[in-house]
């Protein structure tokens, strides 16, 4: 079985919390299945889980390099610069990133945040759509800080050949 859940915002990405946090379970009441990899709870988007233990390590590990692509929300206007240094890997303090794909994109046709981002009247924002084979702790956001533009909102938008399409937060699809 796979299910496509579309994680709000300020969800665990597990079943449970000792600290009272809302969880997966609190949208799936599936039994025995699991995330395939993980979403940071303050990162919204796509999260694949499945009973099938192979699957599950098809998708989380990243020597398969399965592609996710990520619709992130920055300060500042990108620069051509600053995009091709994602593309290019970026040395972050542990690491260096493998390529990337990066570009701009204008501003998705998505859900409010609940609560939404924090704006500045004299800062504008820009999106950008990155797709990485990696997933290492927080990179994404790592990254666009490395090149100077800090991510403020970011959704994963597709694992592979998944895609989040039309569900909203907190919504799932058994495929």
């Amino acid at each position: 079985m796979i299910i496509l859940f579309n994680k709000p915002f300020n969800v665990l990405c597990q079943f449970t919390d000792s600290a009272g946090r809302k969880t997966l379970a609190d949208y799936i009441k599936i039994k025995n299945v699991y995330p395939a990899g993980r979403l940071d709870y303050d990162s919204e988007g796509l999260v694949v889980l499945t009973d099938d233990g192979i699957l599950q390590n098809e998708i989380s590990n990243p020597k398969n390099k399965m592609p996710k692509t990520y619709w992130v929300q920055v300060e500042g206007m990108i620069t051509e610069e600053a995009l091709d240094k994602l593309r290019n890997g970026i040395n972050l303090k542990n690491f260096k990133t493998k390529s990337a794909k990066a570009k701009t994109i204008d501003q998705p046709q998505i859900w409010e945040r609940i609560p939404p981002i924090r704006e500045r009247k004299t800062i504008p924002t820009s999106w950008i759509e990155l797709a990485i084979t990696e997933g290492k702790n927080r990179q994404v956001r790592r990254m666009t800080a490395a090149v100077g533009f800090p991510t403020l909102r970011l959704i994963r938008y597709s694992i592979g050949n998944w895609k989040l399409n039309n569900l909203l937060p907190g919504e799932y699809i058994i495929v």
